[in-house]
């Protein structure tokens, strides 16, 4: 390449020195540098560029460094603390954006770079590539696995509501909760839209979880909900805070985020997905109305089991009694028997009464054999021989135990203890032993140790009761005859 200057035809200089006709002060690296940046800014004040994010990093300061490429070149870029801070996504390497600034360079390191204002995803495939990365890595941490997943409450008594307190969502909400069961609601007023919007839903989730078990305004179900919207309406909810606040909260929580076709990574999260504010209502709550008709039915088969048994033992019962042979099936074979018994023990009695008479008819007694008798006892009378001490011992102990009867009738006597000074009270029949006999008779009689003393009780002599008059000596009683 031919040079502007004049050929220097001498020698090479070791000090630089101006040559004629040049007025060209030398500049400084510095002054070169400023003058590009300041003809670079002027020139693209504000320029639109497309690219694919690349080495994206955020430094301690909260500024964030990147670089945006395309197929054939590359481009730094630097965005300050303040618009970073306001970017409604999280910039990943690979997303494809539109970024907002302006051209600059950076004099350090002789580079020029764009000085990020603004930056958005390029269209709507770009969102949901981010959306599917983040999903993906979040679902690689185990956020979104079963195992996390919480059972909802039966009848939860408190449901904290984390949603817009103007929009139409939580009037339906209400609306259905007072519909199938009462309940207490606390709603926790959030941006569900916007700038800040995840943050305070975030906050809001755990806000909840922070309250202590008994706490009075602590819920026992949360629901996350939110009306339908476009993919950049509901972005917050797939915002990394919320989904990790969702997935940390210790009380079950359900996602009512957009209509039934959208998805969020809060669904993912959230205990229970439900595709509609309404119905995230109806999974928080029975029927009342089925509950009562539920209870009222487990009542009538807790009756039907309590008389079940009884039922089925009197079928038994009544099948079992119908199975018994009769009382008189039972007592007839017996009855015939005694009958039978009955009939045998008279004719019995009748032959051995004339058995006996046949045997006393043949018995006659001769005077040859009664003294034949006579001679055979008076023989075993004479073959016995009796001791002395046979007669004597067994008639020693009688008298012993005579005399021992003896001293015990004399202790027994009724009239032993008049000597201690008692008295014996003789009424008509004998011995008076108690008051109420005593006041029967009309007279008694006190024997003292030394005589006797009558007495009366006021009470008019009853009619003495006339003797039965024994048989006739010689006459023996009537007796029955036992042969008829």
């Amino acid at each position: 390449m031919a040079s502007d200057f004049p050929p220097d035809t001498d020698d090479a200089n070791l000090v630089a020195k101006g040559r004629a006709g040049d007025n060209a002060e030398p500049l400084t690296v510095s002054e070169i540098s400023n003058a590009l940046k300041r003809t670079v800014e002027d020139r693209f004040g504000f320029v639109r560029l497309r690219g694919e994010l690349s080495g994206v990093k955020r430094a301690a300061s909260g500024h964030m460094y990147c670089a945006l490429k395309d197929e054939k070149a590359v481009l730094d870029g630097v965005m300050w603390r303040g618009n970073a801070g306001r970017l409604p996504f999280n910039p990943e390497d690979g997303l494809e954006v539109v970024a907002s600034g302006k051209l600059t360079t950076y004099p350090g390191r002789s580079k020029y770079q764009i000085v990020i204002e603004r930056m958005e995803l390029a269209g709507e495939g770009a969102l949901l590539a981010l959306l599917e990365k983040t999903r993906a890595r979040l679902q690689a941490e185990g956020l979104f696995d079963s195992e996390r997943k919480q059972a909802l409450p039966f009848l939860p008594r408190t449901i904290g509501v984390v949603t817009s307190p103007t929009g139409a969502v939580i009037r339906d909400i209400l609306h259905r909760l007072a519909d199938r069961f009462p309940s207490r609601v606390i709603v926790w007023p959030v941006l569900v839209q916007g700038q800040g919007a995840a943050e305070q839903v975030a906050g809001a989730v755990r806000g909840f979880s922070a309250m202590p078990e008994g706490h009075p305004e602590r819920p026992d179900l949360v629901i996350v909900a939110r009306g339908g919207g476009s993919i950049e309406d509901l972005w917050s909810f797939n915002e990394e805070a919320v989904v990790r606040a969702i997935a940390d909260c210790p009380i079950p929580t359900i996602s009512a985020v957009g209509h039934e076709t959208d998805t969020t990574l809060a669904d993912y999260a959230a205990d229970r997905r439900a595709p509609t504010p309404t119905a995230a209502a109806e999974m928080a709550v029975p029927v009342r109305a089925e509950l009562a008709a539920v209870l009222a039915d487990f009542e009538a088969r807790k009756k039907r089991a309590i008389l079940r048994p009884v039922q089925l033992g009197r079928e038994r019962l009544e099948a079992r009694v119908q199975r018994l042979p009769k009382r008189e099936a039972l007592l007839q074979p017996q009855a015939q028997k005694l009958d039978d018994l009955a009939a045998r023990l008279q004719q019995g009695l009748r032959d051995r009464a004339a058995m006996g008479r046949e045997r006393l008819g043949e018995l006659r007694l001769s005077p040859a054999l009664v003294a034949g008798r006579l001679r055979e006892a008076r023989g075993r009378f004479d073959s016995v021989r009796l001791a002395p001490a046979m007669i004597q011992r067994p008639l020693a102990e009688r008298r012993e135990r005579l005399a021992s009867l003896v001293r015990l009738v004399e202790q027994l006597h009724p009239d032993r203890p008049l000597e201690r000074g008692y008295v014996r009270v003789i009424g008509s029949s004998g011995t008076v032993t108690d008051r109420a006999e005593a006041a029967k008779e009309a007279a008694l009689t006190l024997k003292f140790r030394d005589g006797e003393l009558e007495v009366t009780t006021g009470k008019a002599p009853a009619a003495p009761k006339p003797k039965r008059k024994p048989p006739a000596s010689g006459t023996p009683p009537k007796q029955d005859d036992l042969f008829g």
